[in-house]
């Protein structure tokens, strides 16, 4: 008769008792079930709009005022925002501009900024008539008005960097606090990139800054079809999709290595 070591029966607790089979398995605890949403989680799902409506279809007035002080909170919380959206498209600038609308401009805080970290500044450099450059530029042009905390300028590449070859363009600047923190050179030089690819990019460089408050967008900014494809309007996870697949190199001061580190971007060489 074959013998199952698994059953609890006194029979196997003998043979266990004399070493015959050994112990029982013993049977892994389930996972504990994830925690049940809070109302406030439930909230987050709707927009302001949304939420008046539920408002004035609540069973009875204790819901009625908790929906409303959340949309209070959600309001507030998007005037913030709205105080923070300083920018919000691409800002076409030459040689000149450059430190003060780049550099400097990253220097800047926020307003009630305690961390005081600056702003992201991301400068594309292009050349019309590239097929890639101008891609990336309507790119470019949805990513300002998606993130208008951080500021977007644009420049002819060999009005930026002289003798800039066209096998560099696009390219990408991206500073924060005075410092380059990323340069993306040839984007989409060996296949045609999405908005989310670029975004991803970004984001990882820390040269976008997501908006405060929680909850869905309200409204979404006019935008290909290519660039809201397999887009739930989460910026995580695009980034998650899309951060390991671009053709990003490793960062590489532009700026001429002979140059003094505390030496003014007005002088603006370049080692290329």
């Amino acid at each position: 008769m074959a013998i199952n070591p698994n059953e609890d029966t006194e029979f196997n607790d003998a043979l266990r008792k004399h070493g015959i089979i050994g112990p029982r398995e013993t049977t892994p605890p389930s996972p504990s079930p994830p925690p049940s949403p809070t109302f406030d989680d439930l909230l987050n799902d709707f927009t302001t709009k949304e939420l008046q409506e539920l408002s004035e279809d609540a069973p009875d007035d204790e819901t009625e005022r908790l929906i409303a002080i959340h949309r209070l909170q959600r309001l507030a919380e998007e005037r913030k925002d709205k105080l923070k959206a300083r920018f919000g498209e691409v800002y076409p600038i030459g040689r000149e501009d450059y430190t003060r609308e780049v550099t400097e401009a990253s220097k800047i805080d926020e307003e009630d900024d305690d961390n005081e970290k600056g702003t992201g500044v991301i400068c594309f450099l292009y050349k019309d008539g590239i097929p890639r450059s101008d891609r990336a530029f309507q790119h470019v042009r949805s990513l300002a008005k998606r993130y208008p905390r951080s500021k977007f300028v644009s420049i002819v590449g060999d009005k930026c960097i002289p003798n800039l070859p066209d096998s560099r363009i696009p390219m990408f600047i991206v500073y924060r606090k005075g410092d380059i923190r990323q340069q993306i050179v040839a984007w989409s030089a060996d296949r045609e990139r999405r908005l989310e690819e670029l975004e991803a990019i970004l984001l990882v460089t820390g040269a976008l800054d997501l908006p405060d408050r929680s909850g869905p967008v309200e409204s979404r900014h006019d935008e290909n079809e290519d660039d809201l494809e397999d887009d739930d309007g989460d910026p995580s996870s695009r980034m998650r999709s899309a951060a390991t697949s671009t053709n990003v190199r490793p960062q590489r001061n532009i700026r001429s290595s002979k140059q003094k580190k505390d030496d003014s971007d007005s002088d603006f060489e370049f080692d290329m």
